[in-house]
């Protein structure tokens, strides 16, 4: 899941069901000159608000999220999560609607005061966030402000700088080619020109034809992973920031190859930065 692609619609949502995990530990409802020592019952006491408001909301704002987060969006009956997500911050907005009319489930007189009980402090704050977080799950494809990205896009050093060493990263002790050992001043290693000097911003990296190495690249901007056998549903998404190995040239594709291992075709390889 790439967190760099929420929106400002996903944070308002996530806020929201905090917001609703907070409010159903407190009260259901309030009765006036009750007693200070009454005991009163909070959203996990009532079974259709548990499971009407709280879980309702809950879950709707992880489909939404996780919707939102993911590659390539699983489809359940022909409709992808984000749309069971927001079905479902609907209803759970709509049912704490109707329990604020009738908070304790019908109980007209409690406890011989004649008066039945209000919504609580619970209920009520459940209502608002829920009306806030489906609001937001139904506006964020509408709205370009809630459609930004909700955290600021990593942008990567400079072309021909090198970042601290360490796994992932150019200036780290990484072979120049597969069963081999780095030879000094071989193109590609760290202090090393490329072959025509220093490619420029939006000029694809390619090496010379039939004389290719490995190196370290990253992407401008997010881009799908594939596998190597041609499936077209993507294995990973290449994040701006982080450098990944290129271990093969296919034409104008890349074989590149991420941290945990996994290898796969980037298809797309304009405007990346060689390290």
């Amino acid at each position: 899941m790439n967190i760099r692609s929420l929106t400002r619609g996903d944070g308002v949502v996530i806020g929201a069901a905090v917001l609703l995990f907070i409010a159903s530990f407190l009260d259901l409802y309030s009765v006036d000159g009750a007693p200070d020592s009454l005991d009163l019952p909070s959203l996990w006491a009532s079974g259709p608000v548990l499971l009407g408001v709280v879980l309702a909301g809950i879950i709707g704002a992880a489909l939404v999220v996780v919707a939102h987060g993911l590659p390539q969006v699983p489809k359940v009956a022909g409709l992808d999560l984000g749309q069971f997500g927001v079905a479902f911050t609907v209803f759970a907005a709509w049912s704490a609607l109707g329990n604020i009319f009738d908070p304790a489930g019908g109980a007209d007189n409690f406890g011989g005061s004649g008066d039945g009980p209000d919504a609580g402090a619970g209920l009520i704050l459940a209502l608002v966030a829920t009306l806030v977080m489906a609001a937001a799950a139904v506006a964020t494809p509408l709205v370009p402000a809630l459609k930004g990205a909700l955290l600021p896009a990593a942008v990567p050093p400079p072309y021909g700088a090198q970042p601290p060493s360490g796994y992932g990263y150019p200036g780290a002790q990484q072979p120049a080619s597969f069963g081999g050992q780095p030879q000094p001043g071989q193109p590609g290693q760290p202090g090393q020109p490329f072959p025509g000097g220093q490619p420029q911003p939006g000029q694809p990296a390619q090496p010379p034809a039939g004389d290719f190495s490995p190196f370290w690249f990253a992407v401008p901007v997010p881009r799908p992973l594939f596998p190597e056998d041609g499936s077209p549903t993507p294995i990973a998404e290449l994040a701006p920031g982080t450098w990944y190995l290129a271990v093969e040239q296919r034409g104008p594709s890349l074989v590149a190859q991420t941290q945990d291992g996994r290898r796969g075709v980037l298809q797309d390889t304009s405007g990346i930065q060689r390290g």
